[in-house]
């Protein structure tokens, strides 16, 4: 492992990247979750700033169909940031006759190098992507690189690892680095505290409701029993007739319901797990959405997966207006997820359950973009068996299908490795796979779904099956 080295295949990168003439349209094609949208906007602004012109595609996955229309297109020099490490031999092979540069942090698929690919990625020298550094941080290490004067932009990149969820067991060293710089720039602050989602703006009892990391026996998933919970321990949910937020209580409610939920935790490993930090950004003052950096990470995703990145793009780029499209996004996505986990507890009877995994096909009944968002709230939800693989399915509308896998439980172990069981569920299929050790996905065509399915059990049977022997 090397940080230097890292660093040299940054400058490397910038030393290519001036090469190109201003007057050459740049492509740019970028992920659409949460750290996709961080790492394209920081590459956007390095652009606008060198004013350059650029052309720009947010996808769900870089597959050959997707590189065969880049190969149609006139543009000479391609870009991809969050994504394309996974496919950088098709990439070589389909994109021959264009320089192509790569800010990715995802598993390498082959460790060649290119003549005609410029690859910045932590795994090229022993540093693990996905839990040290985001595509965004990538990026943002070239662009800081490339202009210093964008160097105060270390948030955006810090959003993007929140939004990977890097900061489970604690920032490591690269995001650390990063973290420094957007403290010293007066961007973002580290705070101490009760570390669940929507202290901002949610009101208390629905962020109790809706906490499931860290999980709250008793009272997660519940309205009814977050307001009890509350009322027990003499905390009024509401302030005349408006709910109060987090931001309301009191510092002895504060520390009141500190005490009790890690009282309510006593069974789990980790009781006190609801301490940690919390990303602030000081100069946010138009919406409170944008002030927690978790939240925003929620945002930006929200504005991905309703297909509307470029309002997440617009939002990180700090325009007022498409920062108010962000949060009416968000009202929209909160309303997906719950149709999701309606459509989810009203269907048990045709998932497939084996030893250790659940099967959910959702064919059209749930977003494509959103069945991976269902199975991460399911595997941090409790009500499945710890270390449950979580294989979930919906169909687009061209005729393929998005699959995600998850695990049940609130920190992966080390052992487990989602990316290398999706890699060869598909390898007996066909399709494209791509993801992390945590989290993994794939696009397989609609019409093998039952072959893949058939695969998929034999594949997680055995996972688990040796984790027992194991």
């Amino acid at each position: 492992m090397s940080y230097a080295q890292f660093k040299d295949l940054v400058k490397e990168a910038v030393d290519e990247f001036r090469k190109i003439p201003k007057t050459a349209t740049v492509r740019v094609v970028s992920h659409l979750d949460c750290d996709g949208i961080c790492a394209v906007s920081l590459m956007i602004k390095a652009l606008m700033e060198d004013h350059r012109v650029y052309a720009l595609s947010i996808i769900q996955q870089l597959n050959l169909e997707v590189l065969h229309e880049l190969a149609k297109e006139e543009h000479e020099y391609v870009i991809f940031t969050d994504l394309g490490s996974g496919v950088v031999d098709q990439i070589a092979r389909v994109l021959v006759h264009k320089k192509v540069f790569v800010f990715d942090h995802h598993e390498l698929a082959s460790p060649a190098a290119y003549p005609n690919i410029v690859h910045v990625n932590p795994h090229r020298v022993g540093i693990n992507g996905s839990k040290e550094i985001s595509g965004a941080g990538v990026t943002y290490m070239f662009v800081k690189e490339y202009n210093p004067k964008l160097e105060p932009l270390a948030y955006l990149a810090i959003i993007g690892a929140l939004g990977d969820i890097q900061d489970s067991e604690g920032f490591l060293p690269l995001n650390q680095e990063i973290l420094k710089l957007a403290e010293i720039h007066g961007t973002m602050e580290v705070r101490k505290g009760l570390r669940f989602f929507g202290v901002h703006t949610r009101p208390i009892h629905k962020a109790l409701e809706y906490c499931n990391d860290p999980f709250i026996p008793g009272v997660t998933g519940s309205e009814s029993a977050a307001i009890q919970f509350l009322q027990d321990l003499n905390i009024p949910p509401k302030q005349g007739k408006e709910w109060r937020t987090f931001s309301d209580l009191t510092e002895d409610e504060r520390k009141r319901l500190a005490l009790h939920i890690i009282m309510r935790r006593h069974k789990e490993k980790l009781p006190d797990d609801v301490f940690g930090d919390i990303y602030v950004l000081p100069q946010e003052t138009t919406y409170p959405q944008f002030k927690d950096a978790k939240e925003f990470s929620t945002v930006l995703n929200a504005c991905g997966r309703l297909q509307k990145a470029s309002v997440g793009i617009g939002a990180c780029l700090n325009d007022p207006v498409f920062k108010k499209k962000a949060v009416t996004a968000l009202l929209q996505y909160r309303r997906e997820i719950v149709d999701a986990l309606k459509w989810y507890r009203e269907n048990q009877n045709t998932f497939i359950r084996g030893e250790r995994y659940l099967i959910i096909n959702a064919e059209s009944n749930v977003l494509p973009t959103m069945i991976g968002t269902m199975a991460s709230i399911l595997a941090k939800s409790g009500e499945l068996p710890e270390y449950t693989y979580i294989l979930s399915m919906a169909r687009s509308a061209n005729k393929s299908t998005k699959v995600s896998l998850r695990i049940a439980c609130m920190q992966a172990p080390e052992h487990v490795d989602l990316h290398g069981l999706i890699m060869r569920i598909v390898s007996r299929v066909g399709g494209e796979s791509g993801g992390h050790a945590n989290a993994a996905g794939a696009i397989i065509p609609t019409e093998f779904e039952q072959k893949f399915i058939e695969q998929a059990k034999a594949v997680l049977s055995q996972a688990a099956l040796e984790e027992q022997i194991s």
